[in-house]
């Protein structure tokens, strides 16, 4: 049993989200891309947590549901008849049970409640700015933090993501004072202005920024400009959970990354042996004993599906307005002052690695490895591997010549995603051979060469998205005769 889950994403009450991300926005898109397991987000903001309670129920296991009636608007949404579901038709099932089950044909995602909080405070000297997540196990303990919260002057009210003055810290000890099965997660950890390890105003350990409270940091989540293999160099995350998800602003951004759970084959073995049947629930502390990698639960993290680092805005060092980028041999060399202006450049992810790095990666220590489906699976001694992939709406636009937003770009996701089980059973399961059969060999191949790491990218940079390329062009705009060839005996294969 495997569980894709997205637990850092955004309501339409945070900045820069789009107003469509409410509760139905989000279980539609949880099924387009296949996702079994979708944070709430933003819990702690009261407009929101208002409709969570409106659309969501508790289901016993400390994760949530829809409610029969949004059940009934997501079937509607999603264009699935809905004239035979009533409230008697749908079997008392929880956890897992419940994510497999499909009403309306549909699979229906589970939620999980997860808020992300800014801090923002002095230490030593310097202002600290960081994000991090809180995950929750009831809508009761939600409500607690909120008013321990609120009772220390926050206005929870100002948005989504709060400010909030408290360092982190204190934050953890707020947190698991009032319920020890919440966990506490640094968010985005690289990122230059708000993160554990931010250049511009994080910290260079886990014990700095969380001092006694650090050993109940059990995991970290990289974001969109470090992969697993980056934070792999980092010495204090031997023992901790390299966890990703997206950080979503919006419906199509779902998924970008996630982090997928799978059961012990032990446990299973266990399971069957002591009681005659396998695992059939998953619930809120299954995910909390995978995260503290408990050898007591019967989850653990299997892997996880990873946005090319290159391609997030912080990736290298630089400085948009003059349109200066730098990689870290390139910054040892020219510094960190802009040659144009003469102000500071800022300092990108893969330079903060390799400054906070107190082991090096050998080559021969990595393994990669390609699957019978021409995925390419990354990994190292005992860490969970992982994949990386392009959003099949960037593969779709660039394929289509077209831009991701498109009505032709959206009905071939519509298309493919409906036929292949989500946006991740066309990116990681069908078959090459089917995906040319049902929309050209074109996207068929930009698909594989997405899966076996053939991109081109101009890494990303101070706030600017890198560029991701699957198809290099020849000078009159094709591929050319032996890129044609090329692409033959690649579909071939498959």
């Amino acid at each position: 049993m495997q569980i894709i889950a997205d637990l850092h994403i955004h309501s339409k009450y945070s900045r820069a989200v789009s107003q469509k991300m409410e509760i139905l926005e989000i279980a539609c898109w949880a099924k387009k891309k296949g996702i079994d397991l979708v944070a709430t987000g933003d819990w702690t903001h009261p407009l929101w947590l208002r409709e969570i309670k409106a659309n969501l129920e508790e289901d016993g296991t400390g994760l949530l549901r829809l409610k029969r009636a949004a059940e009934v608007a997501h079937c509607r949404a999603l264009r699935s008849p809905t004239k035979n579901f009533v409230a008697a038709d749908r079997p008392s099932q929880t956890g897992a049970n419940y994510v497999k089950q499909n009403f309306c044909g549909l699979p229906a995602p589970l939620f999980l409640l997860s808020t992300e909080i800014s801090l923002i405070y002095s230490q030593a000297g310097k202002q600290r700015r960081i994000h991090n997540l809180v995950l929750a196990p009831s809508i009761a303990v939600a409500e607690k933090i909120n008013q321990e919260l609120m009772r220390k002057g926050a206005n929870l009210a100002s948005d989504g993501r709060p400010i909030i003055g408290l360092s982190a810290q204190e934050l953890v000890e707020l947190v698991l004072g009032i319920d020890e099965n919440c966990l506490v997660i640094p968010a985005h950890i690289w990122t230059p202005w708000f993160s554990l390890f931010g250049s511009m105003s994080g910290f260079d350990s886990l014990d700095e920024c969380f001092g006694k409270m650090s050993k109940y940091i059990y995991g970290i989540e990289t974001g969109l400009s470090s992969s697993p293999e980056m934070n792999w160099r980092i010495k204090e995350l031997d023992n901790r959970s390299i966890l990703s998800f997206s950080d979503a602003h919006s419906g199509p951004k779902l998924g970008r990354e996630t982090t997928v759970f799978q059961i012990k084959a032990q446990s299973a073995k266990r399971k069957a042996q002591n009681y005659n049947k396998k695992i059939k629930t998953f619930s809120y502390q299954d995910v909390a004993l995978a995260i503290k990698n408990d050898p007591n639960g019967d989850f653990e993290v299997g892997y996880t599906l990873e946005f090319y680092p290159e391609e997030g805005k912080y990736h290298y060092t630089g400085h948009r307005h003059c349109q200066v980028r730098q990689s870290p041999e390139e910054t040892k060399k020219l510094g960190r002052i802009c040659p144009v202006c003469g102000k500071p450049l800022t300092v990108g992810v893969m330079h903060r690695v390799e400054q906070l790095a107190a082991q090096l990666l050998k080559t021969e220590d990595l393994r990669l490895k390609n699957d019978e489906n021409g995925v390419r699976w990354i990994s190292y001694q005992n860490r969970p591997p992982y994949v990386t992939l392009v959003p099949l709406l960037e593969i779709l636009g660039e394929a289509l010549e077209s831009t991701p937003t498109s009505l032709k770009v959206q009905n071939e996701y519509e298309n493919l995603t409906a036929k292949f089980e989500g946006e991740f059973g066309v990116l990681l399961k069908a078959k090459v051979d089917e995906i040319a059969k049902i929309t050209g060999e074109k996207i068929a191949e930009g698909i594989l060469r997405v899966r076996s790491g053939q991109v081109l990218i101009e890494p990303g940079y101070d706030g600017v998205f890198g560029k991701v390329k699957i198809w290099k062009e020849g000078k009159d705009g094709t591929e050319g005769k032996e890129g044609k060839e090329k692409k033959k005996r690649q579909l071939s294969l498959f």
